[in-house]
Parts: structure tokens; C-alpha cells; sequence
């Protein structure tokens, strides 16, 4: 794989995971909800900053990506009898919180009698050195510093995602598989507007080689295609499907040249694609360059893709399973090496492709996928209740180990085939 191919590829996975995760981070912070930390990657940190209240953080592993969000299960605890170092901000409120005690900051040494960093955001205890308790105000938008002096913002039960309403969870949870819907938009629309012409699918003529079956049929650039042996011919893939169904015999074909309608006769010749054999009678499509064209292609692109997406979805389902079916990482850096030789096109179309599939497949109504939790979500917006805690707990913990099964196996079944 050439570093060209490389880089690509880290392009691709970089722009696929990071779209998804700026829909979860950007509606998450409209609905109230503070995000922790927005990583892409996986595993150790490589790069990290804050800037908002929010850790950004670039990740070893290239197999995914998260926003982590404040929730009943990640918010901060102190113990009572812990020290701390406390600063206070001009109002008398703590305004940092750094665990590490042994650490030479401005401030003051703490200790700990009570803290409730949820609800009531009290701190009291004893400064050091002073036997009076003291009892502090922490500020909402207070800092706390771990013992790895990782900085993160404290998380009032008002900035958890679970105290968003349930339509809110709704919003926050399909804005990532609609981001990546936006990018395959996105690289549609870039394609369709960097090349010099493009087609949208109507049955004309554009060039004709000389000394093809076409040509020497009659056929010229401009013919519309009636119909090929009596059967109407509505798009120029229509056509080509006609052709090839022939398999190099005689076919009549019907089309229009300056308001006339003409028949000719004309037989395909066998080539061979990549190692399979086609039939060819030595014509394109026409190409268009106008600015509605361009956007009728880019529409036709993300229709194709789409279907394309869905199809093979409902046949992972409908069928026998088999991994055989489904790419992971390896494939994707497979893949993407292959378009790469191809060109920055190829790459483009390939990038629009693989971003409608992450979008729907995080559809899938399975935990802890995006459309199992907007299911979780829905329900409490029908039924006015939470879905049972066990039960959603026990549905994205097998959801959870059976994702990283499956991704295992198909890696493995990756690298057994490249």
C-alpha cells in the first residue's frame, strides 16, 4: 500500500467518522447536553486539547470514534476524607478542582467532609491547616483536574444526556447517520462540479467511434434511443443493459435524429472488462456541462448510492449470512488504495458511498446502534416512560459484544483474503 494510498485512506476514514460524530456533538450541545470529550480513533490518545468545555482528541486506532457525553454514568465523585487543590473564582465559588495535590498551582489544599457535584454543587470540608469547616458554592462551569491531569468540565445532572427529553435523545442520536448523508451530498455535488462534463442518464448519443458496430450502423453523436428489438429505452443504462442481454446478436435499434425516427440493425462485439466479458458497440452518452445538469447528476449519484446501500442491507438479512458480505477497516483501506490508483474521482465516489452506508447501517434499529437507541428513545416518547433499565442494559451489552465479534471476525476474514 503507497504512502499516497495510505494518506487516503486516513482521509476518507478520517472525514466518515468525524461527520458522524460532529452530528452527535453539535445537536448534543444545542439540546444542553455537555460533551466530554470528541474523539476520533480508537484506543491510546495520540493528539489532545480543550477548547469549550469539550477534550478533542485524536486516537492510535483507526477503527471508529465516539463523543462521549456527560450521563449518570460518567460524572464526578469525591470521596469524603480525599484532598484536593481548590481554587476559587472573584465570586467565592471553586472554579477548579485538581486531584492532584502534590501539584505547585495557585490555590489551596482541601479536604473533604461532603461534595455533591450533581445536584445541590456544594464542597465542604476542612482547609488544610484550619479545624473550622468550610463549606464552598462550585460554579456549573468548574474544572476538574484527574490524576493523569486530564481537564474536564464537571457535569451537573442538568448536562447529562439523560436529562435531555426524549425527542431531544431522538434528535441527538439520528444527527450522526444524517451527517454522513450531508457528506455523501457533499462529495456528489464536488463530483458532479469536477468533471468537465457529465451525464445524466438520458438515452443520447454523445461520442461514437469510428469503425464500432454504431458507426458503421449508422448510428451519429445526438441519436436518441427509441428502443432496442421493440423494447422502450428510457435512460441511456437502460440501453446498455439491452446490449449486453443481446450477447453479440443482431439487434434491431429504434431512434430519433432531428425529429425522425430511423431504424438500424447493429451487433455488439465481445471485449473483455477486468477479466469479464462485456459487449460493446462503441458509443457513450452524452455529456452535459450545464449548472442543473451538473446537479441532476449529483442527485443521481446519491440515488444510486443510496439503493445501492439499502439492497445490499436487506439482502445481509434476507439471505444466508455470510461474512463475505460485510468490509471492515481492512476493506476499507483495500478499497481505498484501489481508488486512489484510480484517481481523486474515484476516491470521491468511493468516499460518498461508504459514508450513505455508515449512515444506514447506524439505522439498524440494534443497541447500541444509533436507530437502537432513537428505538429506546421513541419508545419513551409513545408510552410517556423510560424503557425498562435492565432490559435496555442487557439489549446494548449483547448488542455491544456482538458488534465486536462480528468486527473481529470480518477483520480476520479481511486479512485472510488481502
Amino acid at each position: 500500500m503507497s504512502i499516497t494510498a495510505i494518506i487516503a485512506f486516513l482521509i476518507v476514514f478520517g472525514l466518515l467518522v468525524s461527520f458522524h460524530e460532529f452530528g452527535h456533538f453539535i445537536v448534543a450541545k444545542k439540546c444542553g447536553v455537555l460533551v466530554r470529550e470528541f474523539a476520533i480513533g480508537m484506543g491510546p490518545k495520540i493528539f489532545a486539547w480543550i477548547k469549550h468545555d469539550t477534550a478533542y482528541t485524536i486516537r492510535l486506532l483507526p477503527v471508529g470514534g465516539y463523543v462521549r457525553m456527560a450521563s449518570e454514568e460518567d460524572h464526578d465523585e469525591l470521596d469524603p476524607g480525599q484532598r484536593l487543590l481548590l481554587q476559587l473564582d472573584d465570586k467565592g465559588a471553586v472554579n477548579r478542582i485538581d486531584l492532584r495535590v502534590d501539584q505547585e498551582e495557585a490555590g489551596f489544599l482541601f479536604q473533604v467532609d461532603q461534595a455533591d457535584l450533581v445536584d445541590q454543587l456544594i464542597l465542604s470540608g476542612f482547609r488544610v491547616g484550619s479545624e473550622d469547616k468550610t463549606e464552598f458554592a462550585v460554579s456549573p462551569q468548574a474544572i476538574i483536574v484527574d490524576d493523569n491531569g486530564q481537564e474536564a468540565r464537571v457535569a451537573p445532572r442538568a448536562s447529562w444526556v439523560e436529562s435531555a427529553s426524549a425527542p431531544k435523545r431522538v434528535a441527538i442520536n439520528l444527527a450522526g447517520p444524517l451527517m454522513n448523508f450531508v457528506l455523501a451530498i457533499v462529495a456528489a455535488l464536488t463530483l458532479a462540479f469536477s468533471l468537465s462534463q457529465v451525464s445524466v442518464n438520458e438515452p443520447v448519443l454523445g461520442q461514437v467511434e469510428k469503425s464500432q458496430p454504431a458507426a458503421q450502423a449508422g448510428l451519429k453523436a445526438n441519436d436518441r434511443i427509441e428502443s432496442v428489438n421493440g423494447q422502450k429505452v428510457e435512460h441511456f443504462t437502460d440501453f446498455a443493459e439491452l446490449v449486453t442481454a443481446q450477447k453479440g446478436q443482431v439487434m434491431t435499434i429504434q431512434y430519433r435524429r432531428d425529429g425522425r425516427v430511423m431504424t438500424t440493425k447493429v451487433q455488439a462485439v465481445e471485449t473483455t472488462v477486468s477479466g469479464q466479458k462485456a459487449y460493446r458497440i462503441g458509443v457513450l452518452a452524452k455529456g452535459e456541462t450545464g449548472f442543473l445538469d451538473r446537479l441532476h447528476y449529483a442527485w443521481m449519484m446519491c440515488s444510486s448510492w443510496f439503493t445501492q446501500v439499502f439492497n445490499g442491507i436487506v439482502n445481509l438479512f434476507s439471505t444466508t449470512f455470510s461474512l463475505n458480505k460485510i468490509g471492515g477497516p481492512v476493506m476499507l483501506a483495500k478499497a481505498t488504495s484501489t481508488a486512489t490508483n484510480q484517481g481523486f474521482l474515484t476516491v470521491l465516489a468511493l468516499l460518498g458511498m461508504l459514508s450513505v452506508n455508515l449512515g444506514l447501517v447506524n439505522l439498524l434499529p440494534i443497541p447500541p446502534l444509533d436507530g437502537g437507541k432513537v428505538f429506546l428513545d421513541l419508545y419513551e416518547s409513545i408510552f410517556r416512560r423510560p424503557f425498562p433499565k435492565v432490559l435496555s442494559t442487557g439489549l446494548i451489552m449483547v448488542g455491544t459484544v456482538a458488534l465486536i465479534v462480528l468486527m473481529v471476525l470480518v477483520t480476520a476474514n479481511d486479512l485472510i483474503h488481502f
